[in-house]
């Protein structure tokens, strides 16, 4: 594929942010919060003071005259799937960037603290459809074609369906899976196909919003275009009554969202500033490791 300068450009400064970040802060909080699926047995060695007993392996005691204790270690190797809304809504924003490209940056955060733990990463993109995979593989190659898809790919749909992405993976996922999903959850009628999919995967929901989603400022009447149902609503933001709704309602769904994702053993992290979207990561992997 041959992919214009400005995009290669791209990709790499996103590397060297994302990989300054995984190296300096991220790589540990992430390695704590999403541990190896189980133990596997490393070797025999003599019993130390202070070992566990009950790693002690009675037949090679027996063989050898001396105590020896069975060691494990952590399997480490997970796979990693990013799952992301490439909807029309991702195009807003009122600051320096819209929120689809904060979730690239969120998605290239995840991806290279998952390469930098040796787990597989993945990628989906779906609008109301799956629109593009790119299969779980190891290493930094697999997450540069990632990136070039996440800077790259020209969605089909201007809509969203997470309900139907959800679907496509509860037949494609094999096995267990960390699987990252990133939108601004403006959908529904997904609950009951997430509710399913958490019984058996490790799922983080990572809401990206607008900090004009919660407050909005006094701009006098103003037309508002909704991308993906293609229509213009004009609204008076100088009425107090309006911004008193507006802003009790963005805190409502908000909690909403909180109570729905808790209730099937979801982890949710809200992203709504721009310019700081890694501490409200790592408080989210602090408190898993409580």
């Amino acid at each position: 594929m041959n992919l214009p300068p400005e995009i290669l450009k791209k990709v790499k400064l996103l590397e060297l942010q994302s990989r300054k970040l995984v190296n300096n802060i991220f790589s540990g909080e992430y390695h704590s919060a999403f541990k190896g699926q189980g133990m596997t047995f490393s070797e025999f060695r003599e019993y130390v003071h202070g070992d566990d007993v009950r790693n002690i392996s009675w037949n090679i005691t027996a063989k050898t005259g001396r105590a020896h204790i069975k060691k494990y270690d952590e399997e480490r190797e997970l796979s990693t799937l990013l799952l992301v809304d490439i909807s029309a809504s991702g195009d807003y924003g009122s600051g320096s960037f819209p929120k689809g490209e904060l979730i690239v940056h969120l998605a290239a955060l995840i991806g290279f603290s998952a390469v930098q733990n040796g787990d597989q990463v993945g990628l989906c993109l779906y609008s109301d459809e799956v629109e593009h995979n790119v299969p779980s593989k190891k290493g930094r190659a697999n997450m540069h074609r990632i990136l070039r898809d996440l800077l790259y790919y020209q969605p089909k749909s201007k809509k969203t369906c997470l309900k139907n992405a959800l679907s496509y993976l509860q037949g494609a996922l094999k096995k267990q899976t960390n699987l990252f999903i990133f939108s601004d959850f403006f959908d529904d009628n997904y609950e009951l196909v997430l509710r399913r999919m958490a019984r058996k995967h490790d799922i983080t929901v990572i809401v990206v919003e607008d900090p004009t989603e919660h407050e909005i400022p006094d701009l006098g009447f103003i037309d508002v275009y909704d991308a993906e149902a293609d229509e213009i609503i004009t609204v008076d933001t100088s009425l107090r009554s309006f911004q008193k709704n507006y802003a009790n309602m963005a805190q409502k769904r908000r909690k909403e969202l909180e109570k729905t994702f808790r209730s099937m053993g979801v982890g949710c992290v809200f992203i709504d500033d721009p310019k700081n979207y890694v501490d409200p990561l790592i408080a989210f992997f602090k408190r898993r490791n409580r």
